[in-house]
């Protein structure tokens, strides 16, 4: 199996973000976004999804977040999409994952085709002084660049922090199970198109 791995850097005039994913790894993040709710996020992604994951990001903090967190979901989805080689992938994966009152499922097609689905209902609007309403954004530039179909739902509630948290989580465990090799058609494209 090639090593699916590989690192992206994207500099605008907003911000500088360099990415690197190792996606047969064994869950490390190495993190600094100057967002520290979102570096906990993340580590939910990679230890959840068994992928390494190395992150530079430098971005216009003083005007707010918005622009580094849609920019990092851009650059993540551009890392996934140039380390994964969809040849015998298993292609889709799901998880639904509890923490205590709150429960979120998320499913995941690695069709080459963006499009999100998106359903959170925040029972606030901030969480350690950061903006939920970003996450959408963080969501939806991955989608676009990692050419996936991605399903979100929180399914039930009343924390927050505990809402998010389990569709970090969830999405880790999803991404995992979808970019698995699946061992009887190692060689096949997982689509009657014949590509994706």
């Amino acid at each position: 199996m090639s090593l699916r791995q590989a690192t992206v850097e994207r500099n605008t005039k907003e911000t500088q973000i360099k990415v690197s994913v190792n996606l047969d790894g064994t869950g490390v993040l190495n993190s600094d976004t100057g967002l520290p709710f979102l570096d906990h996020m993340l580590d939910q992604v990679a230890r959840h999804g068994l992928i390494d994951i190395t992150v530079k990001a430098v971005g216009d903090l003083h005007i707010d977040a918005h622009h580094t967190v849609e920019d990092l979901g851009i650059t993540l989805g551009m890392a996934f999409n140039k380390a994964l080689d969809r040849k015998g992938i298993r292609r889709y994966g799901h998880a639904y994952v509890p923490l205590d009152e709150a429960l979120s499922r998320v499913v995941i097609d690695f069709s080459g085709r963006p499009g999100l689905e998106y359903h959170i209902p925040f029972t606030r609007g901030a969480v350690g002084g950061f903006d939920v309403d970003l996450f959408h954004e963080f969501f939806q530039g991955f989608v676009n660049h990692a050419l996936v179909t991605l399903h979100i739902d929180n399914l039930r509630g009343v924390n927050s922090h505990h809402q998010i948290e389990t569709v970090f989580k969830a999405f880790g465990r999803a991404l995992r199970m979808a970019m698995e090799i699946d061992p009887r058609s190692s060689d096949v494209i997982p689509s009657t198109k014949g590509s994706l």
